[in-house]
């Protein structure tokens, strides 16, 4: 592991609640300094005035595809395309093949990343076996084995039975893990294509009621108030799903919950072109939801900035629009969105919107050794970037294995320079170190091996 001293940056660091320039040393895996005209003869020096250095990003919720679409993804190239994008930590969601509904599935995720050893996996584990809402997975074995499972979710499908769901939460409580809901009401929302409301009339696609999503909501957080679980709401995306987020916290409700970047910028009108890449579950809202969830947002009664990275091959979203999959990636291109369209408008400052991807999301998966404090002694996960650097969003220039981003051809402001991943330097200078390389195309790294 090299010795590298950045110097000259804009320190953030919600852990501690630093804000000021400073120089950082790191060697060894470890941060060895901070503080003001550091200096070190054996390090490589690294200017990095004007950029802001700071916890590497956590994003609670990816789509890595492996096992069983590696054509879309692997762990290593979505590990690449995290790493790009400046974050540190991903969870990967379980709706794999086979479903990542035991142990053995979990180990063999986070094995693949420690072997790429470009950030860390933390895969989370299936609500039900194979997600088919039935039967409640072996909580206590995915929570014991090395992948260290702490998440559990039928992502892509909410769990319609309540029943079941009032006893994997009790079940998942004893561990002191989080039940995750993709919440839908498949009733309401069953061959749905996109948002219901003005567009899907004019268009003529069977719509998704944002009452979908609100009615399994209400139900999850009275079934959290009853057991005491720690309940996250993934990728809220409506107005009445915020509410009742904000009056369950009120009540003392054990809940956190994150928003994607495209719902806090894109409405149903985006479908008007019938381009499937604006295809997505949750769908596009309206502008109404859009405003709440980035009011949301701002107040803190959604906690963390979560892509949702989901990849698909060019084949899949080429179809016509009703048989192309739901998804969009995510992961090169958050910081910039969250700059261009939260942080200079106002919603949130840039320090807060460090926080939220880093110290926030990290208490809430308990993850040691990321999201900072960035102090002598600790685990050198760190991201650099430019608050002010623009540049025009390529999907052919993504490391990704997939090009599925509504975001082609737009400017935008702030882009990672350099991503520290346990003292390595895994992107220099805005692209995947040399060292790698070899872990795109073969599943090995010389960082992973040092």
């Amino acid at each position: 592991m090299a010795e590298i001293l950045f110097k000259g940056g804009r320190l953030i660091d919600p852990a501690s609640g630093v804000d000021t320039t400073s120089d950082v040393l790191v060697s060894g895996g470890r941060v060895i300094e901070v503080g003001s005209n550091l200096s070190s003869n054996g390090a490589e020096t690294i200017d990095i005035s004007g950029a802001v250095i700071c916890p590497g990003f956590i994003d609670l919720h990816v789509h890595l595809r492996e096992p069983g679409r590696e054509d879309e993804e692997t762990v290593a190239t979505g590990s690449a395309a995290a790493a790009r994008g400046g974050f540190t930590a991903v969870g990967a969601m379980p709706n794999t093949d086979p479903v990542c509904d035991n142990a053995a599935v979990a180990d063999k995720v986070a094995a693949a990343a420690r072997l790429a050893g470009m950030c860390e996996v933390i895969p989370a584990g299936a609500l039900t076996k194979g997600l088919e809402g039935k039967y409640i997975t072996p909580v206590g074995e995915m929570v014991t084995c090395s992948a260290g499972v702490r998440m559990f979710t039928d992502d892509g499908k909410g769990v319609q039975d309540s029943r079941i769901l009032r006893r994997a939460m009790e079940y998942i409580k004893g561990f002191d893990a989080i039940c995750a809901e993709h919440c839908d009401d498949a009733a309401l929302s069953e061959g749905g294509q996109m948002h219901e409301g003005y567009y899907s009339d004019m268009l003529g696609l069977k719509g998704m009621p944002a009452a979908a999503e609100d009615i399994a909501l209400a139900r999850d957080l009275v079934l959290a108030r009853l057991t005491g679980v720690r309940y996250h709401a993934l990728h809220v995306s409506t107005k009445g799903s915020v509410e009742l987020i904000r009056q369950a916290k009120a009540q003392g409700v054990r809940v956190t919950a994150e928003v994607t970047p495209h719902h806090l910028i894109l409405t149903d009108s985006e479908l008007q072109s019938f381009d499937p890449v604006n295809k997505v579950n949750p769908p596009l809202r309206s502008s109404s939801d859009v405003e709440a969830c980035r009011v949301g947002l701002a107040d803190g009664t959604l906690d963390a900035i979560a892509t949702d990275h989901a990849p698909h091959s060019r084949e899949e979203k080429e179809s016509e629009f009703e048989l192309a999959p739901p998804g969009m990636v995510g992961l090169e291109t958050a910081l910039a969105l969250m700059i261009t369209e939260i942080v200079d408008p106002g919603i949130l400052t840039l320090a807060e919107l460090v926080r939220r991807l880093t110290s926030v999301p990290a208490g809430i998966l308990r993850l040691a050794g990321q999201g900072g404090p960035v102090a002598e002694g600790g685990v050198a996960n760190l991201t650099v970037f430019d608050p002010a650097a623009e540049w025009l969003i390529d999907p052919e220039t993504f490391v990704s294995k997939s090009r599925n981003t509504p975001f082609k051809g737009r400017t935008v402001r702030g882009r990672v320079l350099h991503t520290v991943f346990g003292g390595n330097l895994v992107v220099r200078n805005g692209e995947i170190s040399p060292d790698y390389h070899a872990a795109l195309s073969v599943g090995t790294s010389l960082g992973a091996q040092q």
